[in-house]
This record gives C-alpha cells, structure tokens and sequence, in this order.
C-alpha cells in the first residue's frame, strides 16, 4: 500500500504491550492496591466508598451466579445502565466468568436496544432502573434468546427476573466450600479468571452509527489491555489521583480509561447524572477527568456568557485576561520564556480570572483528557491558559480506542498528539488514516464483508478520517472521509473545523455544514437559546415560541452576522453563504445525535431537507 506519511518508527517501548487479559489487570491491581475508596458513588446525599476486597467478592459472586443460571461459557450479555459501581461489576463479573459483555447506551430508544440485542444473540442482560426494564420489557417478545433480565434498582416481577442482589447469593451460594485440591472458591475462580487468552473476545461493543447502521466491534482482551498499558506509559498517573466518571460506560473511551485508572490505582468516583457534572466536581475534587469537546464547549460557553453578561469593568477585566492568557500560552507553548511583564499581567489574570474556573472544577485538577471528536484550538488555549490542561487525543471504537494523545511531555495544540506505544499510523494516497498495532479490533460481529472492507490482511485498518503527519509524528485530523463536501463546482470542503469555529460564538450551539454537490455550502444553526432569548427582549423582538423567534428577520440577520463573523482565513468557495436556523436541539431520542453526542449529517440533512432547500432557493 502506498502512502504519502508514515509515523516514525521510534522505540517507544513496544515491551510495555505485550498482550495481557483485563482479568489479569483486575486481579493485580485489587492486591497490589487494596485501598478502601477503588469507587465512589454518592449515596445519601455525600460519596461513599467501595474497596478493592468488596469488589472482587461481589464480582465473584455475580460471575458465579450467572454461570449458576445455566449460561453457557462465551455467551454474550448485554449491559444497560448509566455509570455506577454496579455496572463495574456486572462488567468484571461477565469477563472473571468468561462470558463476552455489551454495552448499551442508557438514552438509547427501544428499537435501536432492539437491534443490539437481536444481532448479539444477549442470553441476558443487566439493566439500571425501571425505566430500562420496561424498555427491555417492550421488546422481549422479539428477542427469544433473552433468558434473563437482572436489575441493579428494580425488584423481581417489575420487568426483571432477578435482582443483582439474588444473583449474588445464588454465587455465594453456588461457590461455597473447597475443590478437590483443597482450595477454596475464591482462589479457584480467580484461577480460571486468569486462563482466559488475550485474543478471547471481552466485549462486543456497537458503533455510534453516524452513517448507518451500528455495527458490532468484536474487542478481545489483549486488544484493550494493551491499550491500557501504552497510555499508562504516556500519560503520567498517580495513586493519589481521583477521577470523576461521567462519559457513558458504553463508551469504549470512558470504559478503557476507567480500566486503566482501576490498574494504577485512581479512585474512580461516578457522576450523579449528566446534569450535576460540575457540582460533583466540586464535591470529587477530581485531578483527572475524560471527556468530550461538548463538555469544555459548554463550559467554554457559560463562562463566555457570564463574563458578557456581568458587563462594565467585569467584563473588560475578562476580556483582557483572555487576551494576556493566550498570549502567554503561545509563548509558553512555543518554549520561550515569558518576559517579566507578560508574568505579571498572567499571574493578575490567573488571580482575577482563570482561579474562578479552576475552582469550580475542583481546585486540584491536573489534566483533562478529550477525545470522540475535534475540539476547537481556541477552546483548548483558553482552558491552557487557565491552567487546565486538555490532552486532546484521537481513537475510535474499533481501535480500543486510543491511537495517539498528546502528553504533559509532547503537546501541541491542533493535533491529537503522537502515535501511543506499539501503534504504527500511516497516510494513504487520499488523505485517509490508516492504523495498525495490538489495540485493533477482532473484526465486526457477524460481519465479514464489513470486517473485510475495512481491515486489510496485513492488519491495517481504514479508519475513515482524514488526517497529517507533521515531520515530528504529530497527528491532525481533517474531517471525516465520508463528511467532506464536494461542491457542485468540485471544490472540497472540510466541514468539521469550520463547524467547531462557528460553535465558539455565544450565540450558538450546534451548527451542521450541507453542500454537497450543491453549487456553494450553507450552514444550519441550532442558536443557544438561552443567549438568544436575552438578546431579542433587549431589541423588542416579538416572539411567543422558539420556531416564532427563529422566523423573525431581525433574529435571522443577527445569527448570520455572528456565524460569518467567526469565520476567518477561509477560503471564498469554503464559506457558507447562508445561515438556517433550526427551532429545536438536537438530541439523542430523534436520532439526530449518537450517543457519544456526534451529529448524524445523514439524518440531520434528510429530517431538515425543506429548510435546505428553501436556503438555496432564496438566491
């Protein structure tokens, strides 16, 4: 295969990968640490904790109880839970006993859980609450090979067979006594926990399924070990350190970085929901949290408002504190040494300004992590200035997911950082990233011809985005092959860094390009409401509802200043010539975003062809 870049090939200490099971991480880092806080979780209103010892008995005995159920070894179970230590444990329980787990996304409605289901074959499945076990319970009659419904909150006859609680005792009960050796239980299944092989398969993992139908990544346990052990090496971790869990665990990003901060030693503390994120950091005071760009756009966005808002010398002071903060983030980031006037205005404005934001995260963070899509330069610069480190890095499911992150040592804003330990990444003739290393995956499930479009029989995987290798190994991405815009006049265009441009205005808070094969791109908006709003009562612009407020002409005129307006050094075929407003969100539960929070352009283009079309036919 010819190629235009390669990574360089440097040792990295390839030694570091060699393949290991999740079983072995388990086992080693519960008696290496045995510490009383391996989780937390807010119970009664403050955060308790679960040890080491607690969760190795508890995941022994749901391992034990599920085989007690008569599942057979390798069978797949399907788990459908927000972040708890219960999904945890259901997790470790499903690999110590050798079944093969899948993960549902919370949000997801009930005939996208259906597909799931159905094309694994789940002979059983964990759910969280109530409200999944009806979701299960409305479509178990289409799903023959579901034997089992388990409830984490859910008590026997509400749509579950048995409570996590039961299935624990049928484990103790099962397991009781000694083998014939004379060992005991515990010893004999952590002894057939650590015969499973590196390659056997931990967990079928569905893709987000921006383009199509999700399809099932067959993930093994040396695939997510390894990746585990490659960005231990390039990620300093500490004991002491404490992460906050929010990113869905059905999430291969969350779900592997949680992994690794069990193995070092990281007391992994769970969010309460998706909406007290940033109050359970000031409760967690986390020094290691993994996110999305949505995350830090949104916090981005609050504190550029709050800053506007409080007007007059408040929001001067900020607005010089941004200026002096990237400022002395170039310089710093270009390795120069700030004069001792750039020191002083920067140690003010961290004083006035950035404390306030370190302080609502929880005062002791030392870096963040981002990955699942691009995030803005200026975004990442400003949380840099504040001394809020965001090691941006780039992955995919299929991939376990890490291919190269930027590190306290290598760090360079605009790229996804260098290619991590034992990984090798190449450019193809057509822009397209191409991988190859331990980290990637089995193959899709039940898929051949898929597998087989995208994984070449030398190992190298088509990742589909397109992307640079600088001279020092340093991987930026484009946009996505299957995104880029091809305009009726054959120009391209990649929409994804012009999207994440227009995101950082106030007065937006998604945008979509369209364009493709048409004569010139136009861009559709879904405003921040909240802003907007404010805006249009100050200039006494009637409205009674969002879709009134997003058809009036004043607001129309504003939003298409302000997204032109945040656009700079583009060229004139790559600028949108008209600007739509959308009245709603885009949200998970009309498909219009994955669960990992990306847009579908598919659906978003075929739900919203009027308001496109009438874009074009206003020339």
């Amino acid at each position: 295969m010819s190629a235009s870049a390669v990574s360089p090939r440097e040792d990295r200490g390839d030694d570091l990968i060699a393949p290991v099971t999740l079983n072995q991480l388990f086992y080693d880092a519960a008696e290496r640490h045995d510490r009383p806080n391996a989780l937390q979780v807010k119970v009664g209103g403050r955060y308790q904790p679960v040890s080491h010892r607690t969760l190795v008995e508890r995941v022994r005995n749901a391992g034990l109880g599920l085989r007690a159920l008569g599942i057979p070894g390798g069978a797949r179970i399907a788990i459908l839970s927000e972040n708890r230590p219960e999904w945890a444990m259901a997790d470790y329980a499903c690999l110590t006993a050798g079944f093969v787990d899948v993960p549902v996304y919370g949000t997801l409605p009930a005939e996208q859980v259906l597909h799931i289901l159905e094309d694994s074959g789940a002979a059983a499945i964990f759910v969280s609450n109530a409200e999944h076990a009806r979701t299960i319970a409305s479509i178990r009659a289409k799903l023959p090979a579901l034997e089992w419904v388990i409830g984490f909150d859910v008590a026997e006859g509400d749509g579950v067979d048995l409570t996590l609680a039961a299935l624990e005792a049928r484990g103790a009960a099962a397991g009781g006594g000694v083998d014939d050796a004379g060992g005991g239980a515990a010893e004999r299944y952590r002894n057939e926990a650590l015969d499973v092989s590196p390659d056997q398969v931990a967990t079928i993992i569905y893709t987000s399924g921006t383009t199509g139908e999700p399809k099932g990544a067959m993930l093994t346990h040396g695939n997510i070990a390894s990746n585990v052990a490659a960005v231990t090496r390039a990620i300093p971790f500490r004991e002491d350190d404490v992460s906050l869990s929010f990113l869905p665990l059905s999430h291969i990003l969350e779900r592997m970085f949680d992994y690794l901060m069990f193995a070092v030693g990281v007391s992994i503390a769970y969010v309460e929901s998706m909406d007290t994120i940033v109050d359970n950091m000031g409760e967690v005071r986390p020094t290691i949290v993994v996110s999305v760009p949505r995350i830090y756009e949104k916090i981005y966005a609050r504190v550029l408002e709050n800053a506007l808002s409080a007007g007059g010398a408040k929001k001067q002071i900020f607005f010089w504190a941004r200026r002096v903060g990237e400022q002395w983030a170039d310089e710093t980031l270009a390795g120069l040494r700030s004069g001792p006037w750039l020191a002083a205005r920067y140690a003010l404005a961290r004083r006035l300004v950035f404390s306030k934001l370190v302080e609502r995260v929880g005062g002791r963070l030392r870096y963040f992590v981002s990955g699942g899509a691009p995030l803005a330069v200026e975004i990442n610069k400003f949380f840099y200035a504040a001394g809020l480190v965001i090691l941006e890095g780039y992955g995919l499911t299929e991939t376990s997911p890490v291919i190269s992150v930027n590190t306290p040592d290598h760090f360079r804003l605009g790229t996804v950082g260098r290619p991590i330990a034992g990984v090798e990444v190449r450019i193809a003739e057509d822009g397209e990233i191409m991988v190859r290393g331990p980290n990637i995956m089995k193959g899709y499930f039940n898929r051949p011809e898929d597998t087989r479009a995208v994984l070449e029989p030398d190992g190298w995987l088509h990742t589909g985005d397109i992307g640079e290798l600088d001279a020092d190994g340093y991987l930026s991405i484009t946009d996505r092959k299957k995104d880029i815009i091809v305009t009726a006049g054959g120009k391209n265009i990649a929409p994804q860094p012009i999207e994440n441009a227009i995101k950082t205005n106030k007065y937006v808070s998604e945008a979509v390009m369209i364009g493709d094969k048409r004569r010139y791109p136009v861009v559709l908006v879904v405003p921040n409401f909240d802003n907007i709003e404010k805006w249009a009562r100050y200039k006494n612009v009637p409205f009674s509802n969002r879709e009134d407020l997003v058809a009036q002409p004043m607001v129309r005129a504003k939003l298409e200043r302000e997204v032109i307006g945040t656009l700079h050094d583009l060229a004139s075929f790559e600028t949108p010539k008209k600007v739509g407003l959308l009245a709603h969100e885009f949200s998970i539960d009309h498909g219009e975003l994955t669960p990992t929070l990306k847009v579908k352009r598919r659906t978003i283009d075929k739900r919203y062809r009027d308001v496109i079309d009438g874009l074009y036919r206003e020339e």
